[in-house]
């Protein structure tokens, strides 16, 4: 990948995370990334081909975290499906967190059939299946997986209301009642 493409690409993930991919216009990127027009359109058709880009590039990054978290957290495969919650906590306390970037896009673009809003519930998708993986790892019921992708966004969704990743904690807790599985007292 070129270095102007990777610059372009990590302006607009800033500045589409800090201030919303519709408040964004290309003018902004253009002037943030220090690149000409020209080298902005070799790149990408469109600012929405850009929030493409930008999109699929941090779903493969967000979700590669993710499952190296989980890892690095629950070496034991049956503990994997809980430490998911585990990971999030920790990626919900990263300073300037403001909301899963994908439940922000599908929020700015409502419409199921928009380009953007397709891109950003396939990622739920691609994680929601993540989970299905885990619990057949564990040798537990993979149909938990929408329940568990349920109390995944409700945490970060109140984690941002609330202003800590203290969701992720209560999630887990829920997810173990889900999947029948004794958690200890804290």
């Amino acid at each position: 990948m070129s270095k102007v493409r990777e610059r372009i690409l990590d302006v607009a993930t800033d500045l589409f995370y800090r201030q919303g991919i519709q408040a964004v216009g290309v003018d902004s990127i253009i002037d943030a990334a220090d690149v000409a027009r020209m080298s902005f359109y070799r790149h990408f058709r469109s600012k929405e081909g850009l929030a493409l880009a930008v999109l699929e590039r941090r779903d493969e990054r967000l979700c590669a975290w993710f499952e190296q978290e989980v890892e690095r957290l629950a070496p034991d495969a049956e503990l994997r499906p809980l430490a998911v919650f585990d990971a999030l906590a920790n990626h919900l306390a990263n300073p300037g967190y403001r909301g899963c970037a994908f439940l922000n896009t599908i929020a700015e673009t409502p419409l199921p059939g928009h380009a953007l809003h397709r891109a950003a519930a396939a990622h739920k998708c691609r994680f929601e299946a993540y989970f299905a993986r885990l619990l057949h790892a564990a040798r537990l019921d993979e149909s938990a997986a929408g329940d568990l992708m349920l109390l995944f966004d409700g945490a970060v969704v109140t984690a941002v209301r609330e202003g800590n990743p203290s969701p992720a904690t209560r999630a887990k807790r829920l997810a173990a009642r889900v999947l029948g599985i004794a958690q200890p007292k804290q």
